[in-house]
Protein backbone atom coordinates (compact mmCIF):
# COMPACT_ATOMS: atom_id res chain seq x y z
CA UNK A 1 0.00 0.00 0.00
CA UNK A 2 2.79 2.45 0.94
CA UNK A 3 4.63 1.57 -2.28
CA UNK A 4 1.52 2.27 -4.35
CA UNK A 5 1.08 5.67 -2.71
CA UNK A 6 4.76 6.51 -3.24
CA UNK A 7 4.52 5.65 -6.96
CA UNK A 8 1.38 7.73 -7.29
CA UNK A 9 3.04 10.72 -5.59
CA UNK A 10 6.04 10.50 -7.93
CA UNK A 11 3.75 10.43 -10.95
CA UNK A 12 1.84 13.51 -9.69
CA UNK A 13 5.10 15.43 -9.15
CA UNK A 14 6.26 14.47 -12.63
CA UNK A 15 2.98 15.57 -14.23
CA UNK A 16 3.15 18.94 -12.46
CA UNK A 17 6.89 19.58 -12.69
CA UNK A 18 7.69 18.64 -16.29
CA UNK A 19 5.21 21.01 -17.97
CA UNK A 20 6.40 23.83 -15.70
CA UNK A 21 10.03 23.17 -16.58
CA UNK A 22 9.20 23.06 -20.28
CA UNK A 23 7.31 26.36 -20.05
CA UNK A 24 10.18 28.04 -18.22
CA UNK A 25 12.66 26.96 -20.88
CA UNK A 26 10.39 28.22 -23.64
CA UNK A 27 10.15 31.66 -22.04
CA UNK A 28 13.86 31.82 -21.26
CA UNK A 29 14.85 31.37 -24.87
CA UNK A 30 12.97 34.48 -26.08
CA UNK A 31 15.36 35.90 -23.73
CA UNK A 32 29.52 76.30 -16.80
CA UNK A 33 32.71 79.01 -17.51
CA UNK A 34 33.14 80.09 -21.06
CA UNK A 35 31.21 80.73 -24.17
CA UNK A 36 31.23 77.04 -24.98
CA UNK A 37 34.83 77.42 -26.01
CA UNK A 38 37.83 75.49 -24.76
CA UNK A 39 38.92 78.45 -22.68
CA UNK A 40 37.14 79.12 -19.41
CA UNK A 41 34.57 76.73 -17.95
CA UNK A 42 33.37 78.33 -14.69
CA UNK A 43 29.72 78.95 -15.55
CA UNK A 44 28.68 76.99 -18.66
CA UNK A 45 27.57 73.33 -18.71
CA UNK A 46 30.54 71.01 -18.93
CA UNK A 47 30.78 68.16 -21.39
CA UNK A 48 29.28 67.68 -24.84
CA UNK A 49 25.67 68.65 -25.51
CA UNK A 50 23.01 68.57 -28.21
CA UNK A 51 21.68 66.12 -30.77
CA UNK A 52 23.20 64.61 -33.90
CA UNK A 53 20.18 62.68 -35.14
CA UNK A 54 20.72 58.94 -35.31
CA UNK A 55 24.47 59.49 -34.77
CA UNK A 56 24.12 61.31 -31.46
CA UNK A 57 25.95 58.62 -29.52
CA UNK A 58 28.32 57.43 -32.25
CA UNK A 59 32.05 57.55 -31.63
CA UNK A 60 33.43 60.21 -33.96
CA UNK A 61 36.75 61.04 -32.28
CA UNK A 62 35.32 63.82 -30.08
CA UNK A 63 33.99 63.64 -26.56
CA UNK A 64 30.73 61.64 -26.53
CA UNK A 65 27.45 63.51 -26.12
CA UNK A 66 26.52 63.67 -22.43
CA UNK A 67 23.38 65.82 -22.49
CA UNK A 68 20.83 65.25 -25.24
CA UNK A 69 17.10 64.95 -25.77
CA UNK A 70 17.74 62.09 -28.20
CA UNK A 71 16.90 58.74 -26.54
CA UNK A 72 19.96 56.63 -25.93
CA UNK A 73 19.86 53.33 -27.84
CA UNK A 74 20.25 50.00 -26.08
CA UNK A 75 23.76 48.62 -25.99
CA UNK A 76 24.52 46.16 -28.77
CA UNK A 77 27.67 44.40 -29.84
CA UNK A 78 29.64 46.16 -32.64
CA UNK A 79 29.54 44.60 -36.12
CA UNK A 80 32.39 42.39 -37.25
CA UNK A 81 35.11 43.53 -39.62
CA UNK A 82 33.38 41.84 -42.56
CA UNK A 83 30.32 44.01 -42.04
CA UNK A 84 28.11 41.18 -40.81
CA UNK A 85 26.77 41.52 -37.29
CA UNK A 86 28.60 39.58 -34.65
CA UNK A 87 26.98 36.48 -33.12
CA UNK A 88 26.39 38.38 -29.89
CA UNK A 89 24.40 41.01 -31.75
CA UNK A 90 22.05 38.49 -33.34
CA UNK A 91 18.91 37.65 -31.38
CA UNK A 92 18.82 34.23 -29.79
CA UNK A 93 16.53 31.78 -31.58
CA UNK A 94 13.26 31.14 -29.85
CA UNK A 95 12.88 27.81 -28.08
CA UNK A 96 10.57 25.39 -29.88
CA UNK A 97 7.41 24.64 -27.90
CA UNK A 98 7.09 21.16 -26.46
CA UNK A 99 4.60 18.58 -27.70
CA UNK A 100 2.34 19.26 -24.71
CA UNK A 101 2.38 23.01 -25.43
CA UNK A 102 1.54 22.49 -29.11
CA UNK A 103 -1.30 20.05 -28.31
CA UNK A 104 -3.12 21.24 -25.18
CA UNK A 105 -6.14 18.98 -25.85
CA UNK A 106 -4.05 15.83 -25.91
CA UNK A 107 -2.22 17.05 -22.82
CA UNK A 108 -5.56 17.47 -21.03
CA UNK A 109 -6.72 14.02 -22.05
CA UNK A 110 -3.45 12.49 -20.90
CA UNK A 111 -3.74 14.30 -17.60
CA UNK A 112 -7.30 13.01 -17.22
CA UNK A 113 -6.22 9.41 -17.84
CA UNK A 114 -3.32 9.77 -15.42
CA UNK A 115 -5.58 11.36 -12.83
CA UNK A 116 -8.15 8.57 -13.13
CA UNK A 117 -5.43 5.94 -12.82
CA UNK A 118 -3.88 7.64 -9.80
CA UNK A 119 -7.28 8.12 -8.14
CA UNK A 120 -8.09 4.45 -8.72
CA UNK A 121 -4.80 3.39 -7.11
CA UNK A 122 -5.17 5.71 -4.14
CA UNK A 123 -8.86 5.39 -3.34
CA UNK A 124 -9.67 2.09 -4.97
CA UNK A 125 -6.87 0.29 -3.20
CA UNK A 126 -7.81 1.89 0.13
CA UNK A 127 -11.46 0.94 -0.27
CA UNK A 128 -10.69 -2.65 -1.23
CA UNK A 129 -8.29 -3.09 1.67
CA UNK A 130 -10.79 -1.73 4.17
CA UNK A 131 -13.76 -3.77 2.91
CA UNK A 132 -14.88 -7.01 4.59
CA UNK A 133 -14.77 -10.25 2.62
CA UNK A 134 -18.53 -10.13 2.15
CA UNK A 135 -18.44 -6.48 1.06
CA UNK A 136 -15.46 -7.16 -1.14
CA UNK A 137 -17.46 -9.39 -3.41
CA UNK A 138 -20.19 -6.78 -3.86
CA UNK A 139 -17.77 -3.92 -4.21
CA UNK A 140 -15.66 -5.82 -6.66
CA UNK A 141 -18.67 -6.37 -8.84
CA UNK A 142 -19.67 -2.70 -8.69
CA UNK A 143 -16.12 -1.50 -9.23
CA UNK A 144 -15.63 -3.80 -12.13
CA UNK A 145 -18.73 -2.43 -13.80
CA UNK A 146 -17.75 1.13 -13.13
CA UNK A 147 -14.21 0.41 -14.30
CA UNK A 148 -15.47 -0.94 -17.61
CA UNK A 149 -17.63 2.14 -18.13
CA UNK A 150 -14.74 4.45 -17.20
CA UNK A 151 -12.37 2.67 -19.55
CA UNK A 152 -14.91 2.92 -22.38
CA UNK A 153 -15.34 6.64 -21.71
CA UNK A 154 -11.58 7.20 -21.68
CA UNK A 155 -11.19 5.30 -24.95
CA UNK A 156 -13.83 7.54 -26.52
CA UNK A 157 -12.01 10.64 -25.29
CA UNK A 158 -8.72 9.37 -26.62
CA UNK A 159 -10.36 8.62 -29.96
CA UNK A 160 -11.77 12.17 -30.13
CA UNK A 161 -8.34 13.57 -29.27
CA UNK A 162 -6.67 11.51 -31.98
CA UNK A 163 -9.25 12.68 -34.54
CA UNK A 164 -8.65 16.32 -33.52
CA UNK A 165 -4.89 15.90 -33.81
CA UNK A 166 -5.25 14.27 -37.25
CA UNK A 167 -7.43 17.12 -38.54
CA UNK A 168 -5.03 19.73 -37.14
CA UNK A 169 -2.06 18.05 -38.78
CA UNK A 170 -3.79 18.24 -42.19
CA UNK A 171 -4.50 21.98 -41.83
CA UNK A 172 -2.13 24.02 -44.08
CA UNK A 173 0.33 26.35 -42.33
CA UNK A 174 1.19 29.63 -44.05
CA UNK A 175 4.86 30.67 -44.04
CA UNK A 176 5.47 34.43 -44.08
CA UNK A 177 9.24 34.20 -43.55
CA UNK A 178 9.95 35.02 -47.19
CA UNK A 179 7.76 38.11 -47.37
CA UNK A 180 9.77 41.06 -48.72
CA UNK A 181 8.97 44.62 -49.75
CA UNK A 182 8.95 43.59 -53.40
CA UNK A 183 6.16 41.10 -52.75
CA UNK A 184 3.89 43.48 -50.85
CA UNK A 185 0.79 44.89 -52.45
CA UNK A 186 1.31 48.40 -53.81
CA UNK A 187 -0.35 51.00 -51.60
CA UNK A 188 -0.65 48.66 -48.62
CA UNK A 189 0.32 49.70 -45.10
CA UNK A 190 3.28 47.29 -45.15
CA UNK A 191 4.58 48.82 -48.37
CA UNK A 192 4.27 52.38 -47.00
CA UNK A 193 5.99 51.40 -43.76
CA UNK A 194 8.91 49.88 -45.65
CA UNK A 195 9.19 52.99 -47.80
CA UNK A 196 9.36 55.23 -44.75
CA UNK A 197 12.10 53.04 -43.27
CA UNK A 198 14.15 53.42 -46.45
CA UNK A 199 13.72 57.21 -46.42
CA UNK A 200 15.26 57.54 -42.96
CA UNK A 201 18.41 55.66 -43.92
CA UNK A 202 21.46 57.90 -43.58
CA UNK A 203 23.07 58.89 -46.87
CA UNK A 204 26.10 60.97 -47.78
CA UNK A 205 25.76 64.72 -48.33
CA UNK A 206 28.36 67.14 -49.67
CA UNK A 207 29.35 70.43 -48.01
CA UNK A 208 29.77 73.31 -50.43
CA UNK A 209 31.87 76.45 -50.04
CA UNK A 210 28.65 78.34 -49.26
CA UNK A 211 27.98 75.92 -46.40
CA UNK A 212 31.48 76.47 -45.00
CA UNK A 213 30.95 80.22 -45.12
CA UNK A 214 27.67 79.75 -43.23
CA UNK A 215 29.43 77.67 -40.55
CA UNK A 216 32.08 80.36 -40.07
CA UNK A 217 29.42 83.05 -39.76
CA UNK A 218 27.48 80.98 -37.23
CA UNK A 219 30.62 80.58 -35.11
CA UNK A 220 30.99 84.36 -34.91
CA UNK A 221 27.28 85.11 -34.47
CA UNK A 222 26.79 82.56 -31.70
CA UNK A 223 29.82 83.72 -29.71
CA UNK A 224 28.75 87.36 -30.08
CA UNK A 225 25.18 86.64 -28.98
CA UNK A 226 26.54 84.63 -26.06
CA UNK A 227 28.79 87.50 -24.97
CA UNK A 228 25.83 89.93 -25.14
CA UNK A 229 23.43 87.56 -23.31
CA UNK A 230 21.18 87.91 -26.37
CA UNK A 231 18.82 84.92 -26.39
CA UNK A 232 16.78 86.36 -29.28
CA UNK A 233 19.88 86.34 -31.50
CA UNK A 234 20.86 82.87 -30.30
CA UNK A 235 17.40 81.59 -31.25
CA UNK A 236 18.13 82.48 -34.88
CA UNK A 237 21.32 80.41 -34.91
CA UNK A 238 20.72 77.29 -32.82
CA UNK A 239 18.16 74.54 -32.36
CA UNK A 240 15.60 74.79 -29.53
CA UNK A 241 17.51 72.14 -27.57
CA UNK A 242 20.77 74.08 -27.80
CA UNK A 243 18.94 77.31 -26.91
CA UNK A 244 17.79 75.71 -23.65
CA UNK A 245 21.39 74.86 -22.73
CA UNK A 246 22.62 78.37 -23.55
CA UNK A 247 19.71 79.90 -21.62
CA UNK A 248 20.46 77.83 -18.53
CA UNK A 249 24.17 78.70 -18.64
CA UNK A 250 23.45 82.43 -19.01
CA UNK A 251 20.99 82.28 -16.11
CA UNK A 252 23.69 80.70 -13.96
CA UNK A 253 26.08 83.52 -14.87
CA UNK A 254 23.46 86.11 -13.94
CA UNK A 255 22.90 84.39 -10.61
CA UNK A 256 26.65 84.48 -9.91
CA UNK A 257 26.97 88.13 -11.05
CA UNK A 258 29.53 87.24 -13.70
CA UNK A 259 29.64 87.49 -17.49
CA UNK A 260 31.73 85.57 -19.99
CA UNK A 261 32.89 87.29 -23.18
CA UNK A 262 34.24 85.69 -26.36
CA UNK A 263 35.35 88.49 -28.66
CA UNK A 264 37.38 88.99 -31.84
CA UNK A 265 36.73 85.46 -33.06
CA UNK A 266 39.02 84.39 -35.91
CA UNK A 267 38.49 80.99 -37.53
CA UNK A 268 41.84 79.23 -37.99
CA UNK A 269 40.79 75.83 -39.31
CA UNK A 270 37.63 73.92 -40.21
CA UNK A 271 37.64 70.20 -41.02
CA UNK A 272 34.57 68.38 -42.29
CA UNK A 273 34.30 65.17 -40.27
CA UNK A 274 30.88 63.81 -41.20
CA UNK A 275 28.03 64.73 -43.52
CA UNK A 276 24.81 62.77 -43.82
CA UNK A 277 21.07 63.12 -44.33
CA UNK A 278 18.17 61.51 -42.49
CA UNK A 279 14.92 61.81 -44.38
CA UNK A 280 14.64 65.57 -45.07
CA UNK A 281 17.14 66.68 -42.39
CA UNK A 282 20.80 67.22 -43.30
CA UNK A 283 23.67 67.11 -40.80
CA UNK A 284 27.30 68.22 -40.95
CA UNK A 285 29.88 67.67 -38.19
CA UNK A 286 32.78 70.11 -38.43
CA UNK A 287 35.98 70.28 -36.41
CA UNK A 288 36.61 73.96 -35.62
CA UNK A 289 39.71 75.72 -34.33
CA UNK A 290 39.63 79.45 -33.67
CA UNK A 291 41.30 82.19 -31.66
CA UNK A 292 39.46 84.75 -29.50
CA UNK A 293 39.72 86.83 -26.36
CA UNK A 294 37.89 84.57 -23.94
CA UNK A 295 37.50 86.01 -20.45
CA UNK A 296 35.02 86.24 -17.56
CA UNK A 297 34.43 89.34 -15.43
CA UNK A 298 32.55 90.13 -12.23
CA UNK A 299 29.47 92.32 -12.59
CA UNK A 300 29.84 93.61 -9.02
CA UNK A 301 33.37 94.96 -9.49
CA UNK A 302 34.78 97.82 -11.52
CA UNK A 303 37.58 97.47 -13.99
CA UNK A 304 40.89 97.51 -12.14
CA UNK A 305 39.44 96.41 -8.81
CA UNK A 306 40.60 93.13 -7.26
CA UNK A 307 38.32 90.31 -8.37
CA UNK A 308 37.07 92.10 -11.49
CA UNK A 309 38.74 89.61 -13.86
CA UNK A 310 37.45 86.21 -12.79
CA UNK A 311 39.07 84.11 -15.50
CA UNK A 312 40.93 84.48 -18.81
CA UNK A 313 42.73 87.49 -20.34
CA UNK A 314 41.00 90.59 -21.73
CA UNK A 315 43.88 91.43 -24.05
CA UNK A 316 45.56 88.16 -25.08
CA UNK A 317 43.67 85.87 -27.48
CA UNK A 318 43.68 82.13 -26.90
CA UNK A 319 43.00 79.22 -29.21
CA UNK A 320 40.06 76.85 -28.79
CA UNK A 321 39.05 73.64 -30.57
CA UNK A 322 35.65 71.96 -30.59
CA UNK A 323 33.51 69.78 -32.83
CA UNK A 324 30.23 71.42 -33.85
CA UNK A 325 27.34 69.69 -35.60
CA UNK A 326 25.00 71.75 -37.76
CA UNK A 327 21.61 70.72 -39.13
CA UNK A 328 19.11 72.07 -41.62
CA UNK A 329 15.74 70.96 -42.93
CA UNK A 330 15.74 70.40 -46.69
CA UNK A 331 17.59 73.42 -48.17
CA UNK A 332 16.93 75.78 -45.27
CA UNK A 333 19.48 77.66 -43.17
CA UNK A 334 22.00 75.82 -41.02
CA UNK A 335 21.53 75.77 -37.22
CA UNK A 336 23.89 74.62 -34.49
CA UNK A 337 22.55 71.34 -33.05
CA UNK A 338 25.45 69.91 -30.97
CA UNK A 339 28.83 70.82 -29.46
CA UNK A 340 31.48 68.24 -28.55
CA UNK A 341 34.60 69.14 -26.62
Amino acid sequence: MNTTKLIAAIVVIALIGLPSLSFARARGGGGYGGGYSSGSRSSSPSGSIGSRGSRTYDQNGAKPIEQSTTPKPSATAPPSASGAPSPAAQPAPAMQPSFMQRNPLLAGLAAGVAGSWIGHMLFGATTSSAATPAEAGETGTTTGGFGSTGILLLLMLLGAGAFFYFMKARRPVHDFSGTARSSTVSGSLLSESAARTLQTTAVASDVTSADKTAFQQLLTDIQTAWSNHDLAELRRSVTPEMLSYFSTALAEQTSLDIANHVEDVVLLQADVRETWAEDETHYATIGLRWSARDYTISLTKRRGEPGYLVEGDEEKPTESSEVWTFMRYQNGKWLLSAIQQ
